[in-house]
């Protein structure tokens, strides 16, 4: 499987407030870590129970990570980059993943991991090199580490998150939306084997 990892740290590139409302206050994170049952409010979840699976395993006591902000998608429209795949359709997805602070309370450990860039980046590198060995297969992931900025009690403190980005290819929309649910499956079942293997993202 295709997998690679970027750092984005430059002053045009995506950032994240934690927690977040859209400008309009329409949409609005949801702590799925600690109110799972709140998935149900989810939109995307429930068009798409594949990320909603994802989302379940990202917030569950195996995973370290949980969940910020996620979309998933359907277009014709590929990038010369994505000549490879020879298809015609590309289905896929986003997520934003932070460091979880499991105790319900900011401990110290999960805050000092919230502001290492070093340990973002070394989950950035392990993960894309665990799902490489996956074998080839219509599709991609890509991680791109990014600043965080998280509201606590008495102001902000900045730190940085990662954006999980999987995609699956095809002749119609049906086989693209295949190939990124399978990948999408194995990029989970990577994360909770590293979340298994010790603390940190």
């Amino acid at each position: 499987m295709d997998a690679d990892f970027s750092i984005e740290l430059g002053r045009e590139d995506p950032v994240l407030d934690l927690p977040w409302t859209d400008p309009a206050g329409r949409l609005a994170y949801v702590d799925l870590k600690r109110r799972p049952e709140l998935l149900a409010a989810i939109e995307e979840a429930q068009r798409f129970p594949e990320l909603g699976k994802f989302l379940r395993t990202m917030n569950s006591a195996r995973s370290t990570v949980e969940t910020a902000k996620c979309d998933a998608w359907v277009t014709t429209e590929l990038s010369a980059e994505e000549d490879i795949y020879h298809a015609s359709h590309k289905f896929g997805s986003y997520v934003d993943l932070v460091f979880s602070d499991i105790d319900g309370g900011l401990a110290l450990r999960e805050l000092s991991l919230r502001r290492s860039f070093s340990a973002h980046e070394r989950f950035a590198r392990e993960l894309v090199d665990l799902v490489r060995r996956a074998p080839d297969m219509m599709s991609a992931a890509e991680v791109c580490v990014r600043r965080c900025y998280f509201a606590e009690e008495g102001g902000v403190d900045e730190g940085f998150y990662c954006t999980l980005y999987v995609s699956g290819y095809g002749n119609d929309e049906a086989r693209a939306r295949q190939a990124w649910g399978v990948a999408l499956k194995l990029v989970g079942n990577a994360i909770v084997q590293l979340s298994a293997a010790g603390p940190g993202l």
